[in-house]
């Protein structure tokens, strides 16, 4: 089976997620996508983060009515902070069955250069790429394994939501309605 990796840290997920990974489902060659919930990524820190275990909760109330996706805790175990290439060679090596690729938006894209082992990323695994507003990718178009989505622009961002929230403002249509009930019920970025 093919799939693509979603990695973030989805605090919280929202409405850009879904619909991203809803156009890889449906405009691509993937077969499922999984929301990989990252607990610490090498450039954020970790004071800024919800608890590991309420980020995928936020996660599996957001996708638990979509058939072709899946949350993985995978990286949970793993030594932190959370390398793309450690996961990805984890990830292969428990679940030898599958193709797994990578989704990104472009902003990330154009700083993969900075990763641990980028080579063997670019070389090694296809990347599914989605538009993001004034990204230009160019230097990155001469990899075959890079795969340009024509997904619909989001300018939607987590940190965004979450400073809505601090400030009293109601965001539901942003996040999925579970995942807002959830963040609601547990008082989350107030």
């Amino acid at each position: 089976m093919k799939i693509g990796l979603y990695f973030g840290s989805f605090n919280p997920i929202h409405i850009g997620h879904l619909a991203i990974a809803n156009y890889m489902i449906e405009f691509s060659d993937l077969e499922q996508i999984w929301f990989v919930v990252t607990p610490q990524s090498p450039d954020k820190k970790q004071a800024s983060l919800l608890p590991d275990y309420q980020r995928y909760e936020l996660v599996y109330r957001a996708i638990e009515d979509f058939q072709y996706f899946r949350v993985s805790n995978i990286e949970f175990t793993l030594p932190k902070p959370s390398y793309t290439i450690d996961s990805l060679v984890h990830i292969g090596e428990k679940f030898p069955e599958h193709t797994f690729s990578l989704i990104m938006g472009a902003d990330n894209l154009v700083t993969i250069n900075k990763w641990k082992n980028a080579e063997i990323i670019l070389k090694d695994y296809n990347i599914y790429v989605y538009p993001r507003p004034h990204i230009i990718i160019e230097e990155y178009l001469n990899y075959s394994t890079i795969k340009i989505v024509e997904a619909p622009l989001m300018e939607i961002s987590s940190s965004f939501i979450r400073e809505a929230i601090k400030k009293g403002k109601n965001l539901k249509a942003f996040v999925p309605l579970k995942t807002w009930n959830y963040i609601e019920e547990m008082n989350f970025y107030k």
